[in-house]
């Protein structure tokens, strides 16, 4: 989402304004319970998982289609993500389309061990799924239709926000024209780059890493057979996840140059290049579609939560893309955010107010700084030739190997499987 204007007083003095108004005037309806500003997999989520609270609802996204579904983006979705979407109701219609992971492959560069993760270590029918982004944003957009307590505006821009003692205004422009709007919360679901996020003086800690990822679709000549590989090289992680029709997505992590150049390649030498890292385990390999390249970074915003205002997914946080972690902690966060506001919308309390939603941030700022920790380890771990490190590394590979409850826990906590579930899980 793009703002091409946004003035606005700080909280206290927006604050105070609100106050002084107030007294000299009734107080003014609400248009919305709460206003949802990012229309992607995670705000869908969230709206979709309020189908049924009780709480008007609208959804705002600027761009008709997002820049993931132009470039066919594509996801591992763990266990408890798969999860949540069949609480909100909407997994029957986005699992024909994805494909189940039954096990994941994991190496080291150099060393003849493989930890093989399967069904069987969770007592579970697979280990999780991978989908294209267009997929699972179309049957959330589908389902959206149904919800009659939700304003799905799109497109639509936010210019303008001011948060008051008991709404918090906005100003919309849709088709040319602006609109105000009031609301009892906001939610930002509008990415990294969160002009919501920025705009309320919200700080972030992180780091751009030295890497990049080159995306791509694969086209193998033998059956992926439903395996999911991680392969650690010095320069960077390398993943295979199997997708429907027998197509793969990779994604290849390397230092920025490096992985520039991999992009620059015409279609022959990549493929060659690629072949080194992906093995002949599927024989002869294709390219299918476009390469793309995007930079990696880890972020964590120092507070989820303000009056009026709640962040959610990469506007709340962003972490590395080893083990496939980014989307599913966001899908969590909006399963998370729907229990915490349902409840207190049910007991007559203030949906708006910090102390409820200091519950949501309480409940998923420990589990996401877990995992932003564990797949920032992971990374620094693997992606170097220290020997110290390396000889610490494949002795954690042969303890996965030989010790199976230590290995029984890396699984649950790559698969969600740990942490507290929201209430529309069913296990």
């Amino acid at each position: 989402m793009t703002l091409d204007s946004l003035v606005t007083p700080s909280i206290s003095q927006a604050a105070t304004q609100t106050e002084v108004q107030a007294q000299m005037a009734p107080q003014k309806s609400i248009d919305y319970d709460l206003v949802i500003v990012g229309g992607g997999l995670v705000g869908l989520t969230l709206a979709c998982a309020l189908k049924d609270s009780g709480l008007q609802i609208a959804v705002v996204e600027a761009k008709p289609e997002s820049a993931a579904v132009a470039r066919g983006q594509a996801y591992h979705i763990n266990l408890l993500a798969s999860q949540i979407f069949q609480g909100i109701g909407v997994w029957d219609t986005m699992r024909p389309d994805v494909n189940p992971i039954e096990q994941i492959r994991l190496s080291d560069a150099g060393y003849g061990g493989v930890v093989q993760f399967c069904q069987q270590d969770l007592n579970t029918d697979v280990l999780g799924y991978v989908a294209e982004h267009r997929v699972l944003l179309k049957a959330l957009q589908n389902f959206l239709n149904q919800c009659s307590n939700v304003t799905y505006l799109c497109p639509a821009e936010l210019v303008d926000v001011v948060y008051g003692a008991e709404t918090v205004e906005l100003k919309l422009r849709q088709a040319g024209d602006c609109q105000q709007v009031r609301a009892r919360l906001l939610v930002a679901a509008d990415g990294a780059r969160s002009p919501i996020r920025q705009q309320a003086g919200i700080a972030t800690r992180g780091w751009q890493y030295w890497q990049s990822c080159v995306v791509a679709f694969i086209q193998p000549e033998k059956s992926h057979q439903n395996v999911a590989y991680e392969r650690f090289q010095p320069e960077g992680p390398f993943a295979i996840l199997p997708l429907p029709n027998n197509l793969c997505r990779i994604v290849w992590t390397a230092p920025r140059a490096e992985a520039e150049s991999i992009l620059a390649l015409d279609e022959a030498q990549f493929l060659t290049e690629l072949k080194r890292r992906y093995g002949d385990q599927m024989g002869d390999l294709s390219l299918v579609g476009d390469r793309y390249l995007f930079n990696v970074q880890l972020m964590h915003s120092s507070r989820y939560t303000l009056p009026r205002l709640a962040l959610i997914g990469d506007a709340a946080h962003c972490c590395h893309p080893v083990g496939g972690q980014g989307v599913n902690l966001g899908i969590r966060d909006g399963a998370a955010l729907a229990e915490i506001l349902q409840a207190a919308h049910q007991q007559g309390q203030d949906i708006g107010d910090l102390a409820v939603l200091r519950q949501y941030e309480r409940w998923r700022k420990v589990e996401n700084l877990t995992i932003l920790g564990f797949t920032d380890l992971l990374n620094r771990l693997f992606s170097n030739r220290f020997l110290p490190l390396l000889l610490l590394r494949r002795l954690g590979l042969l303890v996965m190997q030989t010790v199976p409850p230590v290995k029984v826990i890396a699984l649950r906590l790559m698969t969600g499987l740990l942490g507290r579930p929201p209430a529309l899980v069913q296990r």
